[in-house]
């Protein structure tokens, strides 16, 4: 009785052994890309499921960023300011400018954000001291539509602008040289004649190096090209009201153009399955097959006793 017990102890760890070299086959397991969060480098922007609190996944498809959005659910835009200066944020959402409410363009009035400062944009801003919260809804129902505007329906943009800097003050002019009692300025005083030329060239010269800075940068930025694209099921409504404060400044951009556009498509999880942004899983590699099946359970255990007949 002794041995018997012995050898099905042996049975059940040869059998516990076997598992892991089954997992360790040459076929690698079904592992999804796990989307991000936020995007952006002057500023980080990510959208906020604002019942849940969490960041919405952010997924990348055919080059185009999307999230997956709820009808009815409530949402922010949660950015981020990644840098140790000012940068303005002209936010746009079904193609409207979510300050003024006008057709979204670069050049318009948008938010400013303190170096490393982070906030969260929750509705289309009513007054200094009120917004009408975001919220997904059917594309019909939303703003841009009822302000018959649908052609930009689902999409979410901002772009970026970095602040002019003061100029620094003019170089001090160096006072000319006076003579001496023989008619000249004697070795010293050409010396620091060209010593003063030699800072001042260098000055002109890093001058115009900071000028050619922001020029390239705008130059490898470029412009987003517009894409045509079908309107999507999903838009952002004009939600209720809420208590939101916001102050007034002032603020120069550096340059016309966005030193950067962040642009985030959305439309319902349904639908991005659907199209195959959101990916699934692959069906089994052994499909259930047609009627009953031999092992349709896989909880380990022992065999149970059978219900009493009486």
């Amino acid at each position: 009785m002794k041995r018997r017990l012995f050898s099905t102890a042996l049975a059940l760890s040869a059998v516990a052994s076997s598992f892991p070299a089954c997992a360790q086959t040459s076929e690698r397991p079904y592992v999804p890309s796990t989307p991000s969060s936020r995007i952006g480098s002057l500023m980080q922007i990510s959208v906020v499921d604002r019942g849940s609190g969490a960041e919405l996944p952010i997924y990348r498809h055919r080059g185009e960023y999307w999230v997956a959005g709820r009808p009815g659910a409530r949402y922010a835009i949660r950015a981020r300011n990644a840098m140790g200066e000012r940068i303005m944020a002209v936010m746009s959402v079904d193609g409207v400018n979510v300050v003024t409410g006008e057709t979204a363009g670069v050049g318009q009035n948008g938010y400013v954000f303190g170096a490393r400062e982070r906030s969260d944009i929750t509705g289309w801003r009513k007054s200094d001291s009120q917004i009408a919260a975001f919220e997904f809804a059917a594309a019909g129902n939303s703003y841009a539509s009822r302000t018959g505007r649908p052609d930009d329906v689902g999409v979410i943009g901002v772009a970026m602008f970095r602040e002019r800097m003061p100029e620094p003050p003019p170089a001090p002019v160096t006072p000319f040289p006076r003579r001496d009692e023989y008619g000249g300025y004697g070795p010293e005083r050409e010396r620091r004649s060209e010593s003063s030329s030699y800072q001042g060239d260098a000055r002109a010269k890093a001058g115009a190096a900071d000028n050619a800075a922001p020029a390239a940068a705008a130059e490898s930025s470029g412009s987003l090209a517009r894409q045509s694209a079908p309107s999507p099921s999903l838009g952002t409504a004009h939600g209720r009201r809420e208590t939101s404060y916001v102050g007034r400044t002032t603020f120069e951009r550096a340059q016309s153009s966005p030193d950067e556009v962040v642009r985030i498509r959305y439309d319902s999880r349904e639908n991005l399955v659907a199209a195959g942004v959101i990916p699934v899983p692959p069906p089994p590699r052994w499909p259930r097959p047609a009627g009953p099946s031999p092992f349709p359970g896989s909880d380990p255990g022992y065999v149970p006793d059978p219900p009493s007949r009486y």
